[in-house]
């Protein structure tokens, strides 16, 4: 028998690349996280100290169960919404329908703590509606800050996501199937009901998920409007940050049961998910329809006041960032002293977040399209551990993923903490699977007889990646990128606790100003964030050809 020899040609060496990358920065890190978990900060000694502490101290504990609660109440609330209006979108004609969409998708994609932010200046202590309610009305409505902010914040946030989940699942549904329900007696509410929801059930979990985990990792708006009410990622940032000597390894058991914990919730899901899937090829679309009289009115009210409400803080922020502003004092008239004040004490953040971003995009960019190749196109026990990997950050929140490069990298042999490259890192692992997705999306759509033929002509394996694959792959690879890259600018939970002086970006800029107080500066910066948000949206929308974003 001939054994099949070892080839070590040019996909070899890659594979074994980017293994090696994500062995250094994403395997090796964990393992240090769960390490450190087990080690008792004074002597160093393993011990189950730290998660013994966790359970038994009720202020520890009681967090877990607040961000169980709050998520749990969102990813509800967030179904409720968003499968109603994706309904709605997909079976009739809303007048202003194409407005609608892209106003959705500006809200998704903005910074949740920036929604904190507006919200504060809107219904804070000192709020807007607040004084307007107290001196105009005279009635006493409560501050946003609390378990109800939270909720709000997080719901008007996350909903655009079950939104497009459903959209894309209802765009599937062969309406002959609605119309064999109608002949045999069915009325809407029950064709809804016993057809529509459950062939589209694995894609409302799918969506779910993706809410409870979004909700589940974020730190900048229980921090901002929290409180009293400590979510699991505030605490684990407090206990870190907040060391004097020996709260890391505490910290790391925490972040290590997030870990735990959305691993479990993200295999149950994809295992539900796997067995209750349905395929079908939908040769009759659901068509929109006209609607009249009241039934249209309620309709186009629902959807109204719902985008609006989503809407209302990136419209607050840039309004506020032309005020007259004097720190938490907002001032008769306009002015642009806010943005004089961040463009010459703030402007290292600025060019920051762009530097990184630009270099981070770089290497998403570079990442994504070759593991897509190699998912795709070179399928084995490698590249299918690949794949798998490139799974991990999608459950790992921001802030966990920030303390474990910091407990991997801040010793020898390999110092990255306070460094530009390790808030880089933890973009590029953080933010590559809209990449990733887009380019194994349109690989699919590119025949290997292209390929074959240009290897065929005598065109190297790497020479005709370069040359015909990653060319024709260039469309899809972009649109992917720009919304990598708006993730990117946005980020803050992994830099809230990577970031030093010299390399604060944006976001964290923006948290530190609200936090000071200093809303006019904190609005300028957040109307930076917002209008390169909405700019490279609309790139991605001529680029992609469409007005739908894939999560």
């Amino acid at each position: 028998m001939i054994k099949k020899q070892f080839r070590f040609d040019f996909w070899t060496v890659i594979t074994l690349v980017i293994i090696a990358v994500f062995a250094v920065f994403l395997i090796y890190p964990l393992l240090s996280l769960f390490l450190s978990s087990f080690k008792n900060p004074e002597t160093g000694a393993w011990t189950f100290g730290n998660f013994i502490k966790f359970f038994k101290t009720k202020f520890y504990y009681q967090g877990m169960r607040n961000s169980f609660v709050v998520t749990t109440c969102v990813t509800f609330l967030t179904i409720l919404i968003g499968i109603p209006m994706a309904y709605f979108m997909t079976c009739f004609k809303i007048k202003g329908k194409g407005l609608l969409e892209i106003l959705i998708i500006i809200s998704m994609m903005s910074p949740a703590f920036i929604g904190a932010y507006s919200w504060v200046l809107l219904s804070g202590r000192s709020g807007v509606i607040t004084k307007f309610f107290a001196n105009v009305l005279h009635i006493q409505v409560p501050p946003i800050y609390g378990f109800g902010g939270i909720l709000l914040v997080f719901t008007l946030k996350l909903y655009p996501f079950i939104y497009m989940y459903v959209c894309g699942a209802l765009k599937k549904i062969d309406v002959s199937l609605s119309e064999a329900a109608e002949s045999l007696g069915c009325g809407p509410v029950r064709k809804v009901s016993s057809i529509v929801i459950p062939l589209i059930t694995p894609t409302i979990f799918a969506g779910a998920l993706l809410v409870f985990m979004n909700a589940l990792a974020d730190f900048g708006t229980p921090m901002l409007i929290g409180e009293g009410y400590r979510t699991m990622p505030v605490l684990i940032y407090t206990e870190f940050v907040g060391e004097i000597g020996g709260s890391a390894n505490f910290a790391a058991s925490m972040a290590a049961i997030m870990v735990i914990i959305t691993a479990v919730l993200f295999v149950a899901q994809k295992y539900f998910v796997n067995r209750k899937s349905y395929t079908m090829s939908s040769l009759r679309p659901i068509q929109a329809v006209e609607i009249h009289g009241p039934k249209s009115f309620f309709v186009h009210l629902f959807m109204y006041v719902i985008v609006l409400l989503s809407i209302v803080p990136q419209a607050t922020v840039v309004y506020t960032s032309f005020l007259n502003a004097n720190r938490l004092m907002f001032l008769r008239g306009f002015s642009l002293n806010s943005y004089k004040i961040i463009f010459k004490s703030l402007g290292s953040a600025i060019t920051n977040t762009y530097t990184f971003g630009l270099i981070a995009i770089v290497l998403i960019v570079l990442l994504g399209i070759f593991i897509a190749y190699l998912s795709v196109r070179r399928r084995n026990a490698l590249t299918s551990l690949i794949d798998t990997i490139t799974m991990f950050p999608y459950i790992i929140p921001g802030s966990v993923l920030g303390i474990t490069l910091l407990l991997a990298f801040n010793k020898q042999p390999l110092i990255l903490s306070g460094s530009a490259f390790i808030i880089i890192i933890a973009l590029v692992i953080r933010r590559m699977p809209y990449t990733l997705r887009s380019s194994s999306a349109i690989l699919y759509q590119i025949s290997p007889s292209i390929e074959e033929a240009s290897i065929s002509l005598g065109a190297s394996p790497a020479r005709t990646f370069f040359g015909v694959t990653a060319v024709i792959m260039m469309p899809g690879v972009l649109s992917g990128a720009i919304l990598s890259w708006i993730t990117v600018i946005n980020e803050l939970s992994s830099s809230v606790i990577l970031f030093t002086g010299r390399t604060r970006t944006m976001s964290v800029a923006v948290y530190q100003e609200v936090v000071r107080a200093s809303y006019g500066t904190a609005a300028a910066l957040a109307s930076i964030l917002t209008l390169t948000t909405v700019i490279f949206l609309l790139i991605f929308y001529r680029i992609s050809g469409s007005k739908e974003v894939s999560v």
